[in-house]
């Protein structure tokens, strides 16, 4: 069973797609670094996150666009498409729904050790008190959830700090997705200015 981290700036920019869009559910492809087994265990530490759609999730030839790019992008800078998040548009819902695994099926195709993250948007906070994501993990050709209190942050505390202070400045707001992309190609969906924002917090 593989060990699942995210970085500070993979968990802040997932928080931060589901603060532009509260009132839309929201996706996005979630990459690694393929790291050494230690003990026989494969650790996947998702180093970023790509955040992909507002509103509608399952339009096919924009998602394969998509993915075309980020696999490119992943290949030019040592990374691998290795997990998928969303966040659903209701407040309760907070399962993974037909598309979530639908696509994160694909992505396990490539990536055996993928996983699939849920925002758990009863816990979504401005002040980031709980880490509000659901893991699942494909097994027996099934997604199933990890246990809730395992800790998947690479370092919970800075991630909460950090999270909690980009969303109090409202850096969500210059956040961009495909779909601003889509919308006029300059706008770069590796985020390049929140990822120095992160940095320069942590």
């Amino acid at each position: 069973m593989p060990v699942f981290r995210l970085t500070t700036q993979a968990y802040c920019k997932i928080m931060l797609h589901g603060a532009k869009y509260p009132s839309c559910a929201v996706n996005g492809i979630l990459v690694a670094e393929k790291q050494k087994r230690r003990e026989g265990q494969q650790q996947v530490l998702f180093v970023d996150c790509i955040p992909l759609f507002h509103g509608t999730m399952a339009l096919a030839p924009m998602l394969e666009v998509a993915l075309t790019l980020i696999d490119s992008w992943c290949k030019e800078n040592g990374y691998v498409i290795a997990g998928y998040y969303q966040a659903n548009e209701r407040l309760k819902d907070n399962g993974p729904n037909q598309v979530a695994e639908k696509i994160a099926s694909r992505i396990a195709e490539g990536f055996a050790e993928a996983a699939l993250i849920m925002v758990d948007n009863t816990k979504f906070s401005m002040e980031c008190i709980n880490p509000s994501i659901h893991v699942y993990e494909h097994h027996d050709n099934r997604w199933k959830g990890r246990d809730p209190h395992e800790d998947f942050c690479e370092d919970w505390s800075e991630a909460q700090r950090i999270s909690s202070s980009l969303l109090d400045s409202r850096s969500y707001e210059s956040l961009v997705d495909f779909d601003n992309h889509l919308d006029d190609i300059r706008n770069d969906w590796t985020n390049p200015d929140i990822n120095k924002s992160i940095l320069h917090l942590c």
